[in-house]
């Protein structure tokens, strides 16, 4: 569901009251609550067993390899560009730690990279909606894993057009291959489906 702004507001009243909505929603509905430049999107959903599971996967595999300063963190806080309108709560963020600290939403422009496990009862907010809002954060990588289909893909290399920053590589991939997101492979194989 998503909940479209009123033309006639400005930008930032909209977006305050949009972030304000998000928070007062936060504890009482399910689901998970982000704000677009098209306006809130709900997840109704909880995510699923192989959702979590794929996650927690790739979160160990990812720190497996990476340096000890930098975490494959999966949780609150999101990550969030006033000026441009956008609230994102990525799966798994690639973020050095020092960058973690302090009060208040993570700074976008501080990943590494964002990495996306479809939802079942949402694929078009993780393959439509992030794919347009990652590079507008300036999210260098953008890694999206679908259990729906065992298939997914890494985009990278931000550059301008007329519809604003979009990514200009994308390599495709099928579940058991290997997959490098920003420096570091790892295995995708064992990743679960949906039923």
């Amino acid at each position: 569901m998503t909940i479209a702004p009123d033309d006639v507001q400005p930008a930032v009243r909209w977006y305050q009251a949009m972030r304000e909505a998000v928070h007062a929603l936060d504890d009482t509905v399910p689901g998970k609550f982000e704000i677009t430049k098209e306006g809130i999107v709900h997840d109704m959903m909880a995510p699923s067993s192989p959702h979590e599971l794929t996650a927690l996967r790739l979160r160990k595999r990812l720190e497996k390899v990476m340096p000890e300063e930098l975490a494959a963190h999966t949780g609150a806080p999101d990550v969030e560009d006033e000026s441009q309108g956008i609230l994102r709560l990525p799966d798994i963020m690639l973020i050095a730690e020092a960058d973690m600290e302090g009060q208040g939403s993570f700074d976008p422009r501080t990943l590494i990279a964002a990495v996306e496990i479809v939802s079942r009862s949402n694929p078009d907010n993780d393959w439509v909606g992030k794919m347009r809002d990652y590079p507008l954060l300036g999210i260098p990588v953008y890694a999206v894993f679908d259990p729906r289909t065992g298939t997914g893909a890494v985009l990278s290399d931000i550059h301008p057009t007329a519809a604003g920053p979009r990514y200009a590589t994308r390599k495709d991939f099928v579940y058991g291959e290997d997959v490098t997101i920003g420096e570091w492979t790892v295995s995708t194989e064992g990743l679960p489906l949906y039923a």
